[in-house]
């Protein structure tokens, strides 16, 4: 492996050892607590136009599968780590870390002090910054203005970029041996879920097609007469990259869905949701982003440990006109859900689909299957 180095807008400089790609990208430097799960990290979508940093010091020796993508490809901008494994042992494995990156044109680096990397960021905020590999990285010092031009989170609409250009029906389901029953056979009786896809992750189509339901997933920018034209019996929004406030036309179709179809947002469809009610969003000082944080709802008092990816969050200031807040988080009180009962309307922030774990807010999709079973158009009108 070749030099590699990572130079923040404030001037700081990481040197290291590039793996992947040779080259030079940008993108916001974010950081991600979770023990394990790369591969879902790496292709989920709202990770794209960032830089990932993991906390874990060790990553690479599970190697890669095909069983764990979440997308089509992988969407982050660079990938930063202490220590990249020599090995890989898992029974699941059918390549390597580097082979993959390689293969998908993104640049790794290693060797990097991760702890005083996300201790600087945690102190300064996540900033914007270059990846580099090779020739490209030759002189930091001239990168440092490539990373001040480069594009700001704030007031990016990304969705654009992530979203699927047509229409498709999801039928996968998850393994059964990871949930410990198998899913309904699909057929045409099924409630149908029309999903927005802002950026969606695959395990959370297959949460819902484990539950007996069927799945349409649409381009971000359909109409809602197009949306209300399938008859659905529930509107799904998904998670997705970017500052959900330049999603404009998002948050326009969403207002004019609410009432007339149970709705389930999660992370970015949590923050759209939460701005179509007349709420604010706000960018945060470093994000979520790992599989461990705490969050407590607030209508049965448990604590969930939940997974989470986000930059933004409904600010707790925010008129709802009748929605409620219905989950927080423990480390910061950062609103984390929720609700508005006459427009039959829910969101989390968090990821209760996590892949990998944790489980605990699975009971969300649930929730969402028994509002979208008692749902009938002629309830709609009331709505």
């Amino acid at each position: 492996m070749s030099k590699g180095v990572l130079v923040l807008e404030d001037g700081t400089i990481y040197e290291g050892r590039g793996f992947g790609v040779e080259g030079l990208q940008t993108g916001e430097l974010v950081f991600n607590t979770s023990m394990t799960g790369y591969q879902e990290i790496l292709t989920d979508p709202s990770y794209y136009k960032q830089i990932v940093t993991m906390t874990v010091p060790h990553v690479g020796n599970t190697g890669i599968n095909q069983e764990d993508i979440e997308s089509a490809k992988v969407w982050v901008s660079g990938f930063v780590v202490r220590a990249l494994s020599p090995m890989v042992s898992s029974w699941r494995n059918r390549g390597d870390l580097d082979s993959y990156l390689k293969a998908q044109g993104v640049i790794g680096l290693s060797d990097v002090p991760t702890r005083a990397l996300v201790r600087h960021i945690r102190e300064k905020g996540v900033m914007r910054a270059v990846i580099a590999h090779g020739a490209d990285a030759r002189d930091p010092q001239a990168l440092v203005e490539v990373a001040r031009q480069s594009l700001d989170m704030s007031g990016a609409n990304l969705v654009d970029d992530v979203t699927t250009p047509e229409p498709y029906h999801w039928s996968e389901t998850s393994d059964a041996q990871w949930y410990g029953s198998s899913a309904p056979l699909q057929d045409a009786t099924q409630p149908l879920i029309v999903a927005y896809d802002f950026g969606i992750k695959h395990n959370i189509l297959k949460m819902m097609t484990d539950r007996g339901l069927r799945v349409m997933v649409v381009p971000a920018q359909t109409p809602p007469e197009q949306v209300l034209a399938q008859q659905p019996a529930g509107v799904f929004l998904s998670n997705g990259p970017g500052d959900p406030a330049a999603v404009t036309y998002a948050i326009d179709n969403i207002r004019q869905l609410l009432g007339k179809v149970p709705i389930f947002g999660i992370c970015l469809g949590h923050q759209l949701l939460g701005l179509a009610l007349g709420g604010k969003t706000e960018k945060m000082r470093f994000g979520h982003r790992g599989g461990n944080q705490p969050v407590k709802n607030l209508l049965t008092g448990r604590v969930e440990i939940s997974a989470h990816n986000h930059g933004f969050a409904v600010t707790p200031d925010s008129d709802l006109q009748g929605g409620e807040v219905t989950h927080i988080n423990l480390n910061d009180n950062t609103i984390e859900g929720i609700r508005h009962r006459d427009l039959r309307a829910f969101s989390v922030q968090y990821h209760p689909e996590a892949s990998p774990g944790p489980h605990d807010s699975l009971y969300l999709f649930d929730e969402f299957v028994r509002a979208v079973q008692s749902f009938t158009p002629a309830s709609s009108e009331k709505g």
